[in-house]
């Protein structure tokens, strides 16, 4: 008879890495945008969210994220461009913002599956789903409505932006597959590397 897992519980230790991974986050918006494949404007923001996902999972990982939307509600200015403030969630980038709570929660699903090793593969995959897929699918639309043009439209406007959002999945990628084999402790929670069986001791002669 299997019995339930118990209800995770976040612990100081996770509180304290959800608030670093806020911190990555905001980090990363202070260059603000810069232009890259023929004069696009990114931010590296998302490449944050991409990485609190794939290895803090989808609870840390979205409690990270909640954080950071939280100060920035309160009028801290961590977006990039230094933006801030509650008007921030009623413009054209507000369903990016919604996205990037979405879009952690599906990566640390995925990447974390049954608790297994992460792998490229898998990563790319979460990271992919839920750092370009889903961050797209709730911002396009809402920009579409504040923005009052076509869905259409707006999806037309941000095939610039997917070039850039690529290459960050990648650069995710890279850096969690370095950090499987550096540094596992890292993954506390989502995954914990098995004990190895102890050798056996060299015979005396």
């Amino acid at each position: 008879m299997t019995h339930p897992r118990p209800t995770p519980r976040l612990d100081t230790t996770d509180l304290a890495r959800a608030a670093v991974f806020a911190g990555v986050i905001a980090v990363l918006g202070l260059p603000g945008s810069f232009s890259v494949f023929g004069g696009v404007p990114i931010t590296a923001q998302t490449l944050g969210v991409m990485l609190a996902g794939a290895i803090l999972g989808p609870l840390v990982g979205a409690v990270s994220v909640a954080t950071l939307l939280a100060l920035v509600a309160l009028g801290l200015p961590l977006l990039a461009g230094g933006r801030g403030g509650a008007a921030v969630f009623v413009g054209p980038t507000s369903g990016y913002l919604i996205g990037w709570l979405v879009g952690v929660v599906i990566i640390g699903l995925i990447v974390h599956a049954g608790e297994r090793r992460p792998v490229w593969w898998r990563t790319f995959l979460g990271v992919f789903l839920g750092g370009v897929v889903a961050v797209y699918a709730c911002g396009i639309p809402l920009q579409s409505v504040i923005m009052r043009i076509g869905v259409d439209q707006a999806a037309l406007a941000n095939l610039a932006f997917v070039p850039a959002d690529l290459a960050k999945a990648i650069i995710a990628t890279v850096v969690v597959g370095a950090l499987v084999r550096g540094y596992p402790r890292a993954f506390r929670r989502t995954w914990a590397p098995r004990a190895t069986a102890p050798r056996e001791a060299a015979p005396v002669r």
